[in-house]
This record gives structure tokens, C-alpha cells and sequence, in this order.
């Protein structure tokens, strides 16, 4: 499947095939079946030289064969068991406060705060020397580790990956990838998230809907969710807004999914953006309503589920915590990076009050 191709947005229904032999599935229930079937894997990333991105990519978890998975996932959630999300939180917080004390009056959510606090904090709890150290060649992987980038952000991120090495505590090497790779997808779908909510809730010059665009919720504008704790919005943020808009699976065996006939090896695109506005699971799943029923699938389910659901959640609630109190939108246009699967604003300015 060629992930350069995936459409900017999608709708629910049936699993619908593609002209390479691959299937999109957008139903909330058929992305859950997929996520948490036996027989639908993970493409396994090859592996490659030590210290380099393919060594990462094939060592972490995240991108491991059903017969290393299990093993290498413990490794993540030992490293997260010893972390506290209200800790993360409560330092989030300080460290988004000290950016915006010295920021100025005016400052970029994106490159300040959002791809930064997050991977400072985390780097830190994971015993890295230099955490601020460790942001630009955190930011260097992440721009990389998914398919199809080119060769020079490759290039980048082997470099990347030798700083993260020489800041690594010493351990095994499967080790030390593992908690790597916790920071690296801690980058990007974190920063997602906080700039998108930003975007959404922050007060400022235009009305909420204006700022959203063709996506805007009709009941958010002139909505006062100053009362709204942070948790609600960001879940709400997810769904309908979320940082990694898919991911991918490969039929190990054939299944029949929401009607169809999968064969075995058959690549499938799982939409999450769509997924999380299936009318069947949301109602009135356009409209930004914090605290509804229904969990959003952006972080995964089933064996493979984020680990690091609480601790992204935390890092990002600090962030956007102190944000809302001090901070409001401009009239300033958002742009994305045009990254086929994530979500992620290159630039969001805000302005202290």
C-alpha cells in the first residue's frame, strides 16, 4: 500500500478495496476487529547496522513481529511503571510556565512547548544526561521513522540515533532501543495532540469554528469550555482531531471483515480519523463534545494499545493546562506537516495574557 496516496479524509463504511490488493477499513467495530485479531500483524521492520534508524526500527516493539513483540513491549511498560503521571504532569506544567516567562509576550506553541516539554520531561525520567540535548535528535528520528522518507531524513536521523546512544543510560542494546523508541513516540502524536488543542480551545480573535475549518463542530462556536477540564478536552481532541490519523496491519490469515473477504497477506490501512466518527459508536460524531461516551481508537487497542496512553496524556494535559490560563490564539493561519499518516501543526502562535 502505498502510504504517500492516503486521502486527506475519509468516511465510514465497509471495508473498501485498493488497486495494490489492499483494504481501508473506517467502521469503529471493524478497526477494533483488526486491532485485536490473533492473525492481524504488524509489518515487521527489517532491522539494520547497530546505531542506526534501521537498527531502531527494528528493534522497538512498535514495528517487532509477533515472536519479539511481547518480550520488547515489556521493556516499555517496565521503563513506564516507574513513572508517575501526575509527576509528568505537575513538571509538564512548570516547564511550560518557565518556556512562556521567557518567551516574551508571543511564542510558538509548536517549536516551545509542544515538541519540546513533552521529550525534556520523559528524557528526563528515563535517565538521559542532557534532556534539552536530546530534543532536536528526538525530533530528527521521529521525522523519520515512519515509510517513505527520504534518504536525507534518513541521513539525519542515523546521526540522530548516535546522540540519543552517546545520552543513554548504559543497558543491553534492545534495551536501550525500547526506551528510545518511548521517546520518539512521544514527539510527534504528542505534540499533535497539544497543538491541535490549542488550535480548538484557546481563546482568541475568531470564533471556534473559524478556526477549525471545514471540520468544525456547529455547537462550538461561542462554546465556553473554560469549565471543561483539560482531560475532557483532549479526549474529545482525539477523536476528533487526532494526531495519527492511521495506521497499518497485514492479514496473517484470511478473515472475513464487515462483510468482505480478506485474503491472507492482504496490507490493511486502519483509519482512525474515520473511526472515531463512526456515527454507530458517536453521536452527532461532528460536533466537539467533551465528556461523551465512547473511547476514540488514536491510541490503538488490543495487545498492541499504547502503553504510554497515561504519561502522553499527562505530558499533554501540564502543557495545555497552563496554556489555557495564560495564554490565547492569533488570527494566524495553521499549517501541518504533510506527513501521510500524522497530524502534527508546523507552527502555532500564541500570545500571552
Amino acid at each position: 500500500m502505498n502510504w504517500s496516496t492516503i486521502a486527506a479524509t475519509a468516511v465510514c463504511g465497509p471495508p473498501v478495496p485498493d488497486a495494490e490488493g489492499g483494504w481501508s477499513v473506517t467502521r469503529h467495530a471493524d478497526v477494533t476487529a483488526v486491532l485485536t485479531h490473533p492473525d492481524c500483524v504488524v509489518p515487521a521492520a527489517p532491522g539494520g547496522p547497530p546505531g542506526t534508524l534501521a537498527w531502531l526500527r527494528g528493534a522497538v516493539s512498535r514495528f517487532s513481529g509477533p515472536e519479539h513483540h511481547p518480550a520488547r513491549r515489556a521493556i516499555g511498560v517496565t521503563a513506564l511503571v516507574g513513572l508517575d503521571p501526575d509527576e509528568l504532569r505537575t513538571a509538564a506544567a512548570r516547564l511550560t510556565g518557565d518556556e512562556i516567562d521567557r518567551a516574551g509576550g508571543r511564542l510558538d506553541v509548536m517549536a516551545r512547548l509542544a515538541r519540546r516539554v513533552p521529550v525534556v520531561v520523559l528524557a528526563d525520567r528515563l535517565g538521559l544526561a542532557d534532556p534539552p540535548a536530546a530534543v532536536p535528535a528526538v525530533v530528527a528520528v521521529a521525522a523519520a521513522y515512519h515509510p517513505g522518507v527520504t534518504p536525507a531524513a534518513v541521513a539525519r536521523a542515523d546521526r540522530a540515533v548516535g546522540t540519543l546512544l552517546g545520552l543513554s543510560p548504559p543497558a543491553p542494546p534492545e534495551v536501550t532501543a525500547n526506551r528510545l523508541g518511548l521517546l520518539v513516540q512521544a514527539c510527534d502524536a504528542t505534540a499533535g495532540l497539544i497543538g491541535a488543542a490549542a488550535w480548538q480551545v484557546l481563546p482568541g480573535p475568531q470564533a471556534a469554528a473559524d478556526r477549525l475549518g471545514p471540520s468544525a463542530p456547529a455547537d462550538t462556536v461561542g462554546r465556553d469550555v473554560r469549565s471543561v477540564p483539560t482531560g475532557d478536552l483532549l479526549a474529545e481532541v482525539l477523536r476528533l482531531d487526532p494526531p495519527v490519523r492511521a495506521t497499518r496491519r497485514v492479514a496473517g490469515a484470511a478473515l472475513r471483515l464487515g462483510g468482505r473477504e480478506i485474503a491472507a497477506g492482504a496490507p490493511l490501512l486502519l483509519r482512525f480519523d474515520a473511526a472515531n466518527r463512526d456515527p454507530a459508536v458517536f453521536a452527532e460524531p461532528d460536533r466537539f463534545v467533551p465528556g461523551r461516551p465512547g473511547r476514540a481508537l488514536t491510541f490503538g487497542a488490543g495487545p498492541r494499545g499504547c502503553p504510554g496512553e497515561r504519561h502522553a496524556l499527562a505530558l499533554a494535559t501540564g502543557v495545555v493546562d497552563v496554556l489555557r490560563r495564560r495564554c490565547r490564539a492569533t488570527d494566524a493561519e495553521i499549517r501541518h506537516d504533510p506527513h501521510p499518516t500524522l497530524r502534527v501543526p508546523t507552527r502555532l502562535e500564541v500570545i500571552t495574557r
